[in-house]
C-alpha cells in the first residue's frame, strides 16, 4: 500500500469524526486532478471549477458513505462525474458540432503539440475520452475506472483501444493536413 493512501485514510477518519482540517488537507491533495478531470468532460474553466467545488462539498456530505477508504480516489471521481454529466445534461447543447477533424503533421513544438492532441481528444466520443482521460491522464486502473463508469470492465477497455486507436490515426506524424 502506498504511503498517500495511508495518510488520505487518516485524514478520511478524522473527516468523519468532523475535523474540517482534515478534510481540507484531503481537498487539497485532490482538488488538481478532479479539477483537469473535470475540465477535459466540461470543457469550460468555469464549469469546471464550479462543478469541482460541488465534488467536494457533495463528498464531504456523504464521507459517511463511503464503505472502504481505501477506494476513495474512485469514489470521489464517481462523484466527479456524476457531477459532470449533470451539468452537461442541464446545458442540454441543440446539436453538438463534431470538432473540426485536422490531421496533425509532424515537427509540432510542446505546445503545438498540446493542442493537437486537445483537439484529437475532442473528435473522440464522450465516452472514449473520459476512458483516456482516467487512464492517460489520471491513471486508474481498470477495475478502478469501471467502478467509475459504472460499467464493465471489458467495457471500459473497448471505449479505451478504440479511443487510442483513432488517436493515433488522428496525430500521426505522416498525416497529411486537409
Amino acid at each position: 500500500m502506498i504511503f498517500r493512501e495511508v495518510e488520505d485514510r487518516d485524514l478520511i477518519a478524522k473527516a468523519r469524526k468532523g475535523d474540517v482540517e482534515a478534510y481540507n488537507l484531503l481537498v487539497s491533495r485532490w482538488e488538481k486532478r478532479v479539477f483537469n478531470y473535470l475540465l477535459r468532460l466540461v470543457r469550460n474553466r468555469e464549469d469546471a471549477l464550479d462543478v469541482s467545488q460541488d465534488v467536494f462539498l457533495k463528498a464531504f456530505q456523504s464521507l459517511s458513505k463511503l464503505d472502504d477508504p481505501a477506494k476513495f480516489a474512485g469514489w470521489l471521481f464517481r462523484i466527479a462525474h456524476n457531477e459532470a454529466y449533470s451539468l452537461l445534461r442541464k446545458q442540454k447543447p441543440e446539436g453538438e458540432l463534431p470538432p473540426e477533424t485536422a490531421r496533425i503533421g509532424a515537427g509540432l513544438l510542446p505546445m503545438e503539440l498540446s493542442v493537437a492532441v486537445e483537439a484529437a481528444l475532442l473528435q473522440l466520443t464522450a465516452d472514449q475520452r473520459e476512458a483516456v482521460v482516467l487512464k492517460v491522464y489520471q491513471g486508474f486502473k481498470f477495475d478502478e475506472m469501471a467502478e467509475i463508469l459504472e460499467c464493465p470492465v471489458s467495457t471500459v477497455k473497448s471505449r479505451l483501444y478504440t479511443a487510442l486507436d483513432l488517436l493515433k490515426v488522428s496525430l500521426a506524424p505522416n498525416a497529411v493536413r486537409d
